[in-house]
């Protein structure tokens, strides 16, 4: 295997380990941080689909920003951009006060947004294996 599809799957593992850990934080009601996971899986899923084009430091926190690099190599790619910008809302807000008018992360998300960008996720983290695969 190569240098670049062993670094892509190295990410998509993470990024799949990331949406384990959103599952577990649904489980124990700590939706902001099943959101941020979320979040974080898309990104490190759309950053192994980079890696493996031979992108050799896919750079930024924003799903959307990488998915629209990653459309330099797929264009069938562009339909998850939407989904990315969505769960690129969960970056910053669960996590930090200051990211919200009022009160804390922990009280301002439900179970149905956790649940919701954990679909997401897995959305793009398929998409993102399923393209590694077939590079293979």
């Amino acid at each position: 295997m190569s240098k670049p599809l062993e670094e892509a799957n190295r990410w998509i593992r993470a990024a799949e380990n990331d949406l384990q850990a959103a599952e577990a934080m649904v489980a124990s009601r700590h939706f902001n941080w099943a959101c941020f996971l979320a979040q974080q899986a898309a990104e490190k899923a759309v950053k192994a689909y980079l890696y493996a084009q031979g992108v050799e430091d896919p750079w930024g926190h924003s799903v959307a920003d990488l998915l629209r690099d990653a459309l330099t190599y797929n264009a069938a790619l562009r339909d998850l951009q939407p989904t990315g910008a969505l769960l690129d809302k969960f970056y910053i807000p669960t996590r930090y006060p200051n990211g919200l008018p009022g009160g804390l992360p922990s009280e301002a998300y439900s179970e149905a947004e956790a649940l919701q960008a954990r679909a997401w996720a897995l959305t793009i983290i398929e998409r993102c294996r399923a393209l590694l695969t077939l590079q293979a």
